[in-house]
């Protein structure tokens, strides 16, 4: 009996490129430069009229701490810097998220101290 080796070759198999979520939303944000006037338009119009109120009020309601004033006013302040300073949306439409998670947590915060002023007047 005869022993014969047949070498195996593997074939070449594409390789699935992950890429992060991250990479994903900022490639998002350079595409999104044809758009730039209107992303510009919708964070003046959203930050400047129904966030940044919205935010004051429940900073107001909760007692007018002025660490959370500074918070809610540097949230506005970066987003209209970055639209003033006729910069990409590369860095526009991250900087405008990441100021509504500032005000979204303003606002949380606000919520927690109203219950705990609410508890310990019970």
């Amino acid at each position: 009996m005869e022993n014969v080796f047949h070498p195996s070759i593997a074939a070449p198999q594409a390789r699935k490129i992950h890429t992060s979520v991250f990479s994903k939303f900022f490639s998002w944000c350079k595409n999104q430069e044809k758009y730039r006037l209107g992303w510009l338009g919708a964070i003046l119009t959203v930050h400047g009229c129904v966030l940044t109120p919205i935010t004051l009020f429940a900073v107001i309601l909760a007692g007018t701490n002025f660490v959370l004033y500074i918070a809610v006013l540097v949230s506005m302040a970066m987003a209209v810097v970055t639209n003033l300073a006729a910069m990409p949306t590369k860095f526009t439409i991250p900087v405008f998220f990441f100021s509504i998670l500032i005000d979204i947590i303003v606002i949380t915060l606000c919520i927690v101290a109203g219950f705990s002023y609410a508890a310990t007047q019970i």
